[in-house]
């Protein structure tokens, strides 16, 4: 059986899919996408077009948003495997950046001129389709080129451009640094890809997670085992590539950028240590929480009174995480009740105890991310 339509119609058949009335919708949008492709560009330049080198017109690209654990990726999977042409590469958006980033440091070291322009060209060669997974953008360096580089790439050199994000188009860098730089960008977005919105109310992440729980104590190898597992469900690793999960540098403006060790499908993994243990402030936090709807925090321990700055942190931190209903999974040396039990501000910590469980509960995890 070929086709999206047909595979994913054969998932709800096998019960391993619902159905779902907007996912449909979005699975004929990317199905008609398809067709197109795979006849041929219907604005392309033709035969005199191609002997002149002149770049045929794009098909119109796809801009599908929604709410995290709506079967975006799901869909995407579909679209990128029943795609019958090899001129087609899918990659993770923040990777492809990175990847834009050393390119246009090359061009720019051989002086000679723009480097946007040969490297769409680069990025172009033999690619009609570019499939990106989880467009989010946090980085002001990112933000300042991507209007350019993808009126280059859609228009100049012919590339139909397929994206998911958690966000509508124009909510990208939302309060971003300079974001009058990126406002291109999004009418780029509206001009040239069809905007589809798959932001119902149900959120299969809950199903692919089975029931782990969020928080799990004393810390050790079951701990470690269980948040480990969470990524995998939620990001579709497969546990034998764990070593080549991506990282990122989050842009936390100002100049300054912080490390995510493990960063994949809007889900992030940090030590408590580094969140913790080095000096950061509420903003800090919220650029995390708006980044990622899933963050993981390991080697949380019991704060001691001489910890003071360690416990302030982590209320801040998790203050953030609640008011953007970021789900938290934690491996901890203790229940949230007994992590900060002596010390100054310990009876106020009570309140960030109660934020802690409240995140564990079933309503909490039903939410969206950002939704209150």
């Amino acid at each position: 059986m070929s086709g999206l339509i047909a595979r994913y119609e054969a998932l709800i058949a096998a019960a391993e899919l619902r159905p779902d009335p907007d996912q449909r919708a979005a699975a004929e949008a990317l199905q008609s996408l398809q067709t197109r492709l795979e006849s041929g560009s219907p604005d392309g330049g033709g035969l005199v077009g191609r002997l002149f080198g002149k770049k045929a017109n794009p098909i119109r690209g796809l801009y599908m948003w929604g709410g995290v654990g709506r079967g975006k990726s799901m869909l995407m999977d579909l679209f990128v495997e029943t795609l019958a042409i090899e001129a087609k590469r899918r990659v993770h958006f923040h990777a492809f950046m990175l990847e834009v980033d050393g390119m246009i440091r090359a061009e720019r070291a051989k002086e000679i001129g723009d480097p946007i322009a040969p490297v769409a060209a680069a990025l172009a060669r033999d690619i009609r389709c570019l499939a990106f997974d989880e467009m989010v953008v946090t980085n002001t360096a990112d933000a300042a080129i991507m209007s350019r580089l993808f009126t280059a790439l859609i228009r100049d050199e012919g590339v139909t451009v397929v994206t998911t994000s958690n966000r509508p188009p124009r909510d990208l860098y939302k309060d971003g640094l300079n974001r009058s730089l990126f406002l291109p960008f999004i009418d780029l977005v509206e001009a040239e890809m069809d905007v589809i919105e798959l932001d119902g109310p149900v959120d299969y992440r809950l199903d692919r997670l089975g029931g782990i729980d969020t928080w799990h104590t004393p810390l050790g190898e079951a701990a470690t085992a269980q948040v480990r597992e969470a990524f995998f469900r939620l990001t579709d690793y497969k546990p034998e590539d764990a070593a080549h999960v991506p990282s990122a540098e989050l842009d936390l403006g100002g100049g300054r950028s912080l490390h995510v060790p493990k960063s994949f499908k809007g889900v992030a993994v940090f030590s408590f240590k580094r969140l913790c243990g080095e000096n950061r402030g509420a903003a800090d936090y919220l650029a995390i929480a708006h980044a990622y709807h899933t963050v993981i925090v390991v080697g949380i321990p019991v704060i001691g009174p001489d910890n003071r700055d360690q416990a302030l942190r982590f209320t801040k931190l998790a203050d953030a995480l609640y008011e953007n209903n970021v789900i938290l999974f934690a491996a901890a040396a203790a229940e949230p009740a007994e992590l900060y039990p002596k010390g100054t501000g310990s009876f106020e910590f009570q309140r960030t105890v109660s934020r802690l469980e409240e995140m564990q509960s079933a309503e909490y995890l039903a939410h969206g991310h950002g939704k209150a």
